[in-house]
């Protein structure tokens, strides 16, 4: 049988444990390190599994897989990359905030607007 990459369930999890050093584990949620930038090593990441969504706030990346979220942030010295099962967060009544313009976008189901207050007449 042979498992086409896109296809396998753990196969961005498995590139990535396979590539960066580990640096922390707690629960459904992995920690890696990375001696590359964030663009470097987000190409890296995407290259080896393409994400079903990706979006970028404040110098994060963020990958969207079938059943993970993989952020990837500046560090000292290169880069930390967070692997989340989100099937896990999800059936906790967790919520992953993913930065604006990524689906879902907020826990309330906020819309594309800013983020004022509003008005109180």
């Amino acid at each position: 049988m042979t498992c086409v990459l896109s296809s396998c369930g753990n196969a961005v999890k498995d590139f990535i444990a396979d590539n960066y050093s580990k640096s922390s584990q707690t629960g459904d949620v992995a920690v890696y390190s990375s001696k590359d930038p964030v663009g470097t090593t987000v190409s890296r990441i995407v290259d080896a599994e393409e994400p079903a969504a990706r979006s970028a706030d404040g110098g994060n990346e963020y990958l969207r897989y079938d059943d993970d979220i993989v952020t990837v942030s500046a560090a000292a010295g290169g880069s930390t990359i967070k692997v989340e099962d989100i099937n896990g967060t999800y059936r906790s009544g967790g919520y992953a905030y993913l930065g604006p313009g990524f689906n879902p976008g907020s826990p309330a189901g906020g819309g594309s607007g800013s983020g004022g207050s509003g008005s109180a007449k």
